[in-house]
């Protein structure tokens, strides 16, 4: 099959024939039909999470079952599915309590294992982690829900609890912010975009958002707010995001953090946090059981995350997106390999 592999961590790219997967006992080897390209293939190619070299990069998708092993009940050849990134085992305590995002034994396509950058892939405890996709939703749009809108969907939903009326502040608009935007928007609340990228202000404010923000984030949200924000997140990942995202929380507020903080630990403030009795939450992707309330919003036109595709690419075209993540971003929005696409060849 063909795949994108690179074979030391920052060394090019590129688009090979490698030996097909097979199906483990209990899993399933999928069909990629769409890939996801996220900042988290690109640290893992930049070595700031260690895998397995050679490696295939990929774990947003969306497919059909082309095989499944010994076990698989729920899935049979040629149904279409999604995954998300993290993998439960499905038999541990967390996995039983419907928590399989913190399964201590995951797997995760494109890390643990061979990624969705190829024609085909592997996923593991395939009656615990396959999500039936609904007819109306079409592969792209599918494969842009596998990490940033799900972590972000959970982050707003389940950990940030944001009701109507509420001010959402979201810091960083890349992939996880501008869907928190997206679907705080949808929720009714007023949303506050912080980001230096004009590009993606603008995007947030086609999304939705009530304010944008480019500079000194928490004198402005408090201002704008009268107070503070009932919810922020930090969709970006880094202790300037995050201490900002604390700071500007009105009391009792709630920050939720979504991004990947990988430089070591990061400082907050905590005196706020006590004095204000404030709430910080970790989010960490969606287990696959979760998915269905958020594809019933997704296939009713509630939420819209077609919306946050910038840009769909062919196979071919893949160790190129990945690479150039290493300088900052010309456009706003997602950019999702199409296996169909023309250019994939």
């Amino acid at each position: 099959m063909k795949a994108v592999v690179y074979r030391a961590y920052g060394e090019s790219p590129v688009v090979t024939e490698v030996p097909q997967p097979t199906a483990p006992d209990g899993g399933a080897v999928l069909e990629v039909r769409a890939t996801g390209v996220c900042r988290s293939d690109w640290h893992a190619w930049r070595g700031h999470e260690p895998v397995a070299l050679p490696h295939i990069p990929g774990h947003e998708l969306a497919g059909v079952v082309a095989s499944v092993g010994a076990g698989v009940t729920r899935w049979r050849v040629g149904d279409r599915v999604t995954v998300p990134f993290v993998c439960g085992c499905g038999v541990c305590e967390f996995c039983l309590a419907g928590d399989a995002q913190v399964c201590p034994h995951q797997t995760q396509p494109g890390f643990t294992g061979p990624g969705s950058f190829a024609e085909l892939v592997a996923i593991h405890a395939a009656d615990t982690n396959l999500v039936a996709l609904p007819e109306s939703v079409d592969f792209v749009t599918a494969a842009s829900l596998g990490c940033r809108f799900a972590t972000a969907f959970r982050a707003v939903t389940v950990h940030g609890r944001v009701r109507a009326g509420d001010w959402l502040a979201v810091h960083g608009c890349g992939g996880v912010g501008l869907s928190s935007v997206l679907i705080g928007v949808a929720l009714g609340a007023r949303v506050i975009a912080v980001d230096v990228s004009a590009a993606a202000l603008d995007r947030a404010r086609a999304l939705g958002a009530t304010h944008t923000v480019d500079a000194e984030p928490v004198a402005a949200i408090r201002a704008l707010t009268a107070g503070g924000a009932t919810v922020s997140i930090d969709a970006l990942g880094s202790p300037e995001t995050a201490a900002a995202s604390v700071s500007c929380l009105r009391r009792r507020g709630r920050h939720v953090q979504a991004g990947l903080l990988l430089d070591g630990p990061t400082p907050l403030p905590m005196d706020l946090v006590v004095a204000r009795e404030l709430s910080i939450n970790g989010s960490h992707g969606m287990a696959a059981a979760d998915y269905p309330d958020m594809l019933a919003l997704v296939a009713d036109g509630t939420l819209r995350p077609q919306l946050l595709v910038g840009r769909v690419i062919g196979l071919a075209e893949a160790p190129a997106a990945l690479t150039a993540m290493d300088r900052p971003p010309t456009t706003a929005g997602m950019t999702v390999i199409d296996m169909h696409h023309p250019a994939t060849g």
